[in-house]
């Protein structure tokens, strides 16, 4: 039970907290608060924790209404250190913080660049400070004091937020006295350095996004003696729900050769180039795509390609074989071939249940097109499918992808399955059945 517990909240320990860079001086004045936070991880990262952070605000002793001044939250205490289970890298983590104006004045946001040294297993989190920029439109003594932050840590497989917020009162914190001056505008936000996360929720600086449609073209063949098709390389964005927060892109291309009345199908993605987050053993990682049909036939033909043949070592490079299948005209004309649902069976040891991982295309585009000639028994209907063959490329994993996209990491695919040996493994299945197999 100790050790799913710690599992779990690996992506919360991640993100609790940060120790602090130290900033130039400047003539200012710097005070601390201390105050215990409840952070919430994102989808699938377990359960909210509790912690103690202590933290700076820096800001001028004294200024006058119409001055813009600067404002600095710098992590002293961080509520955790980093986890056992994975290293963060280099400039992976950025803060985003909210800080209370006394006197009804509301809340000054300021952000951290994503500056960080690498953050090795169980060691002390670092976060850049946090600074914005407020302009003062009264007289009077204002309190700065620390409150809500969140937290983004960005991995070769996408980015995690979790949000942290304070438990109870916060003491302390700075004062700017602001005498009589020139009439000033209103509060201004904090600058954003570093692609800042906005509003408060929604994180940039490399997280992978869907949802933007990209046509690949479409190449036309089936008539006379040409027996090789090449498709075109097409994005398509894959929703993978909470598995993969912010979804999955990748050129996929779909080539076929035709075999008789039929065509071998293969179903290739871009070149990885992502580093293995933990140790994957021989077999671990299993692709299957879904190719739609469009035009004058209809239906899915189901590929699949064979798992990684040797083990993949901790950061060793990883990459998705290619996927092959046969599709079976059942209508003759002009047919789409079109990337559609990935799945990725992840297995951690041999004979034990595979761990499914299913991603839909939420868009996609046509890859291929081919002149056909229907087939007895071919597919055509929105129900059926083409023949599909459990074999790939063989022999370790295929260097899979065009030629001209070798440079586009698609091996945010393995992002289900990193987040699966880390933090959200408890979506799927029991940690007891997860030990029992490695």
């Amino acid at each position: 039970m100790k050790t799913q517990r710690r599992v779990s909240a690996a992506v919360v320990a991640l993100l609790l907290g940060g120790a602090g860079i130290a900033i130039s001086a400047s003539p200012a004045v710097a005070a601390e608060a201390t105050y215990k936070v409840k952070c919430v991880p994102p989808a699938g990262g377990g359960d909210p924790v509790e912690g103690e952070t202590t933290a700076k605000i820096t800001a001028p002793a004294a200024a006058k209404v119409g001055d813009e001044v600067d404002v600095v939250w710098e992590t002293v205490k961080p509520a955790s250190n980093n986890t056992d289970l994975m290293d963060i890298p280099k400039d992976a983590v950025q803060p985003t913080g909210w800080i209370t104006l006394g006197g009804g004045m509301g809340e000054l946001k300021v952000v951290g660049e994503k500056k960080n040294p690498p953050i090795p297993k169980k060691a002390p989190m670092v976060m850049s400070p946090m600074k914005g920029k407020l302009k003062l439109t009264k007289a009077g003594k204002i309190t700065l004091t620390p409150g809500k932050y969140d937290v983004a840590v960005t991995f070769s497989f996408g980015t995690f937020v979790t949000k942290c917020a304070p438990v109870g009162e916060v003491k302390g914190g700075a004062t700017i006295d602001v005498s009589a001056g020139s009439s000033g505008g209103t509060t201004s936000g904090g600058t954003t350095t570093g692609g800042a996360t906005t509003g408060g929720s929604t994180t940039t600086g490399g997280s992978t996004t869907g949802g933007s449609t990209t046509s690949g073209g479409s190449t036309t063949g089936g008539g006379g003696g040409q027996t090789d098709f090449p498709g075109k390389p097409v994005e398509v964005s894959f929703d993978c729900g909470p598995v993969v927060p912010g979804g999955i892109k990748t050129p996929v291309t779909i080539n076929a050769k035709k075999n008789g009345g039929s065509y071998d199908l293969t179903v290739k993605t871009a070149k990885g180039a992502m580093a293995a987050p933990v140790p994957l053993p021989a077999g671990a990682l299993k692709p299957s795509m879904d190719v739609k049909l469009g035009g004058a036939d209809s239906g899915t033909v189901k590929v699949s390609g064979p798992a990684n043949a040797e083990a993949i070592p901790d950061k060793g490079p990883v990459s998705l074989s290619d996927m092959t299948g046969t599709y079976k005209p059942g209508k003759t004309g002009k047919v789409t071939l079109s990337p559609d649902q990935l799945t990725i069976d992840v297995t951690m040891a041999a004979g034990s249940p595979p761990i499914n991982v299913p991603c839909k295309a939420a868009s996609s585009g046509v890859s291929l097109e081919l002149d056909t000639t229907a087939q007895p028994g071919g597919s055509g209907s929105s129900t059926s499918t083409g023949t599909s063959t459990g074999t790939g490329t063989s022999g370790g994993l295929a260097e899979t992808g065009a030629e001209d996209e070798g440079g586009i990491q698609a091996l945010a695919l393995v992002a289900g399955t990193v987040i699966l040996l880390g933090g959200a493994v408890f979506t799927f299945t029991p940690w007891r059945r997860l030990r029992g197999t490695r």
